[in-house]
């Protein structure tokens, strides 16, 4: 249970680091040329809370509302999760993460417009959360042998 909270928390760091990005406060990335605050400063928000959405998902692996859908839910409340409903897409979001994440782990350092020193080190720790995606993995195949027909 602890590794699905820790997932779901790994997409926060980069979520602030895009939100302060895009309101115009200096994270390190040249944002010279791109409409801030305008159109890419929403762009910012909504792929922050997009991430962070799609991230406290991994939280279904472990809660009774990954188990049975809740009442609340139009249609489909109260029904059982059939596993691979949520094995599939979440083994799938494990492997797309790690693919678009760990070959980026050397880092942003040679993308235009990138910083360099610490703010370089800041921004590579924030913004690829790295960890997501193999924690994803641990609890997909957690819920998975849970719930083996």
């Amino acid at each position: 249970m602890r590794v699905a909270h820790v997932a779901a928390l790994t997409a926060v760091p980069s979520g602030i680091w895009r939100i302060a990005m895009g309101l115009g406060i200096p994270v390190g990335f040249d944002t010279e040329g791109l409409d801030v605050p305008g159109w890419f400063s929403v762009m910012c928000g909504a792929m922050s809370l997009g991430t962070e959405g799609l991230a406290l998902l991994t939280l279904g692996l472990v809660k009774p509302w990954g188990e049975v859908v809740p009442r609340w839910m139009p249609f489909i409340g109260g029904k059982r999760v059939a596993p691979p409903a949520a094995v599939i897409p979440a083994a799938l979001g494990a492997t797309a993460l790690m693919l678009l994440t760990i070959p980026r782990a050397h880092g942003f350092g040679r993308a235009h417009g990138a910083p360099t020193g610490l703010p370089l080190v800041v921004m590579d720790a924030c913004y690829a959360p790295l960890l997501w995606g193999p924690l994803l993995a641990v609890v997909t195949i957690s819920y998975y042998r849970r719930h083996r027909d």
